[in-house]
């Protein structure tokens, strides 16, 4: 029987990255509700799992993916090539998670200090909005606490109520 020729076998490839992709998104759909320190790992994870290669034939440098090739060397304990496998797709998870941590550790930093500076923004509107509540009144009584003003002690104007200027 003939080999796969050049041409084959990057036509199959192209349509393992298309389908990979598709397992992807579908992936990323199904964990969208998830808590996002669980999501994102649980990401990486299955794109190491659907993206990682490993070689097949060294003398023609062949290379498959590395879930498959163990799937079925397992599935029909054909071959010696699931060790490798298995080795390949630590080996590419060690990266990719290292790869993520680091970018975990850079993101940390800036997420705090957006979230403080938005809290910063929030507290300011909150003050501005309670300080606008406080002069919004065109009448009140003289040191009526109605209005959010603390009551003056022993006024003989209680009951008098004057225009604000």
């Amino acid at each position: 029987m003939d080999t796969m020729t050049e041409n084959d076998y990057l036509i199959a490839w192209g349509l393992y990255a298309f389908a990979a992709v598709g397992c992807l998104l579908v992936w990323m759909r199904l964990t969208t509700w998830m808590w996002r320190w669980l999501r994102e790992p649980l990401r990486v994870l299955m794109a190491v799992l659907l993206f990682s290669p490993t070689i097949v034939d060294p003398v023609k440098a062949k290379v498959a993916p590395a879930i498959a090739i163990t799937a079925l060397d397992m599935l029909f304990k054909v071959g010696n090539n699931a060790w490798r496998a298995v080795s390949d797709l630590f080996m590419y998870g060690m990266i990719a998670f290292g790869v993520y941590l680091v970018f975990v550790l850079i993101r940390l930093p800036i997420e705090r200090a957006s979230t403080a500076r938005r809290e910063r923004a929030e507290a300011a509107k909150a003050a501005a909005r309670a300080e606008e509540r406080d002069d919004d009144q065109p009448f009140g009584g003289a040191g009526d606490d109605r209005y959010g003003r603390p009551p003056v002690p022993n006024n003989p104007q209680r009951m008098r109520v004057e225009p604000r200027l």
